[in-house]
């Protein structure tokens, strides 16, 4: 089950970067860089494997539930700084 999980993970991380790869051939409103997609896939495998180590090291569903939670929390506040700059840090993007 353990590899089946990673497999599952990677599967997952290349599915979701393959959307703005599609939808770039359709659309000129999407430009992604080879940088952007290296960094999304950085983070998608990043915070996967993350959540893969959750879920073996804690034992609880509620301690489970809780790092992932904050796990993707994490996931999707870097993710929108990146894409937007909701905090305004100097990593945001344009």
């Amino acid at each position: 089950m353990k590899n089946a999980r990673l497999t599952i993970i990677l599967l997952s991380a290349g599915a979701i970067l393959l959307i703005p790869l599609i939808a770039m051939q359709f659309n000129s409103e999407v430009d992604w860089s080879s940088f952007d997609f290296l960094i999304m896939g950085i983070l998608l495998l990043g915070s996967g494997l993350a959540i893969e180590f959750a879920l073996r090291k804690f034992s609880t569903i509620r301690s489970r539930i809780i790092a992932c939670g904050m796990i993707l929390a994490a996931l999707f506040l870097i993710w929108a700084e990146l894409s937007v700059g909701i905090i305004g840090t100097s990593f945001a993007g344009s």
